[in-house]
């Protein structure tokens, strides 16, 4: 009686552990890939489905974009500058049968081939294209990574350049060419500024020629500015007749050697 008892017990813990290993619950987030006898049958999820204990394996896969820095490489540009460039890529699983079949790691695997690929792209571009075309280097590395991924059911959504570290002397020698930059175009604005303001004293004179009364209203408006400012400077304004009659009857140079040669 008690041996038939036992036997029944382990009988019923038996078939609780085949139906607990029969019953799989996969979240929203991930699929079950099943492989009956060693051949794949397909992936299953989510929510509650059962296998077959023990001619049944099931392989989790995650769904969920991953997000992984690429560790820092260093570079050598094609114009010959060593750089030290991390990145960081974001890919996701859309085919989980391929990520289980055709690759061991499909998260190592990624890794790997976005390291090599950084370092070849960046390889040859030149540091100028590197620090400006960013966006343009990004979408390169992200379709020729997502390229040799796609075999493996693994999506590379985005693919950034976050850092770029550059020697000391090559950061002193892009100061000196910022520096020197800056002052060309202080040096060509301020020559503008002279240029402009001589075409504007120029088409100032000849309005005033044209019209004498206005040089008379300027003096009357410089006299009236220097005496607001309560200064012993003392004032004697002189007509521009007066200086162009005086000049006028100045004996001219030619006229006394004239003279002497009668």
């Amino acid at each position: 009686m008690n041996a038939s008892l036992v036997g029944i017990i382990i009988g019923a813990g038996v078939l609780l552990l085949l139906l607990m290993s029969a019953v799989k619950i996969v979240p929203e987030y991930e699929r079950g890939v099943i492989f009956r006898l060693g051949r794949i049958i397909g992936a299953k999820g989510p929510g509650l489905f059962f296998i077959i204990p023990v001619v049944d394996r099931m392989f989790r896969v995650s769904l969920r974009t991953v997000t992984m820095d690429i560790p820092p490489q260093d570079v050598i540009t094609k114009d010959n500058v060593t750089v030290r460039v991390n990145a960081v890529t974001y890919f996701n699983v859309v085919d989980p049968n391929r990520s289980v079949v055709a690759i061991e790691d499909h998260i190592k695997g990624t890794s790997q081939i976005a390291q090599t690929t950084l370092r070849s792209i960046l390889g040859q571009v030149d540091l100028d294209e590197l620090l400006v075309n960013r966006d343009e280097i990004n979408q390169r590395l992200q379709r020729i990574i997502d390229d040799v991924t796609n075999p493996w059911g693994v999506k590379v959504t985005l693919v950034e350049v976050k850092d770029v570290e550059l020697p000391e002397a090559m950061r002193r020698a892009m100061a000196r060419q910022a520096e020197a930059e800056r002052d060309r175009r202080a040096k060509v604005i301020h020559a503008k500024g002279e240029f402009e303001a001589a075409q504007t004293l120029a088409d100032a004179a000849e309005r005033i020629e044209g019209h004498p009364a206005a040089m008379h209203l300027r003096i009357l408006s410089t006299m009236a500015e220097i005496s607001s400012e309560r200064n012993s400077t003392l004032i004697f304004p002189l007509p521009m007749e007066v200086l162009r009659l005086v000049d006028m009857l100045r004996p001219s140079d030619a006229a006394p050697g004239a003279a002497r040669t009668a």
